[in-house]
Order: structure tokens, then C-alpha cells, then sequence
């Protein structure tokens, strides 16, 4: 952990300061805002579901359904907002590999006009490797859950 980063605690990161950090963008990047920082440990994204979003025009057309590898992508881009402001801004930009997705649970069904609360907390930590439980929350319900790993990388 950065020493400048330890015990430190973020209120919240907004969309621009999230695209410094990591590199995904529309139409995968999948949170809207970062709150709760603790370093190293946890946060809390925030992802504003809306009906404009490609996946719907496909994801049913007639009943809109967030699909549930992209709740699980936007658990993955919450927990890298933790790793790359834990790490520091050296970073700031590098890729984060999916390693593996486990115990992945569909609670209930996310639709547009939702807000999600992704709620991300470090298991461990080893070298690159980043081990993590993340739930969505909608309206203080679960709609989701998982264990995750990936991998930060420089980029080739």
C-alpha cells in the first residue's frame, strides 16, 4: 500500500476522476461514482441504471433486464477503484484481468431507473492478485453477489 494512501478514507470519486484511474469507458464502464473509499479495504460504487443503455435494446426489449455479468463487471470495476488508488497513481490506468468469479448469486432482477450499491471488500491481497466479495443493492435489497479475483497488469 501506498504510505500516502494507509488509513485513508475517501467520501467520494467522481466519473472523471474514476476514467483517470481505470481504463474501461462507454458503454462498458459500469459505475458512476465511488463512495466509502477505505484503502486497501473497501468501498461502495454507484451505478445509475438507465433505460439508454445498449444491453437493453437486446436484454429483453420488452422487459429490460440488466444482465448479470454486467453486475458483476461493475463488483470488478468497484474493487479496482480500490486497488489503483490503494496502489497509488503509478497504477492509475493499468489493466485488471479477471482471474476467477465464484459464488456468483442473482437475487433479484435489476431494471432501468434502479441505482445499484456495489459494495466491495478485499478477502486478500497477493503480489498483483486481488481477491474480493462484492454485492449489488438495490433500495437495501441484495441483487446480487460474488467472490472475485483478478490481476492488475501493465499495459502491452
Amino acid at each position: 500500500m501506498n504510505d500516502t494512501q494507509a488509513g485513508v478514507n475517501v467520501e467520494s470519486i467522481d466519473i472523471l476522476r474514476i476514467m483517470e484511474m481505470i481504463p474501461h469507458r462507454y458503454p462498458m464502464l459500469l459505475i458512476d461514482r465511488v463512495t466509502n473509499l477505505q484503502a486497501g479495504k473497501s468501498a461502495v460504487g454507484i451505478k445509475n441504471v438507465t433505460i439508454n443503455e445498449p444491453q437493453f435494446t437486446g436484454h429483453f426489449p420488452s422487459q429490460p433486464v440488466m444482465p448479470g455479468v454486467m453486475i458483476v463487471e461493475s463488483m470488478a470495476q468497484t474493487a479496482a477503484v480500490v486497488v489503483v488508488y490503494t496502489l497509488g497513481k503509478e497504477s492509475e490506468g493499468k489493466l485488471v484481468y479477471f482471474m476467477t468469479i465464484d459464488e456468483a448469486r442473482f437475487r433479484k432482477p435489476v431494471v432501468p431507473g434502479d441505482q445499484m450499491h456495489i459494495h466491495v471488500s478485499a478477502i486478500k491481497q497477493r503480489g498483483p492478485v486481488w481477491k474480493f466479495e462484492g454485492k449489488a443493492m438495490v433500495d437495501g435489497k441484495l441483487a446480487a453477489e460474488a467472490i472475485f479475483s483478478a490481476m492488475i497488469l501493465d499495459k502491452k
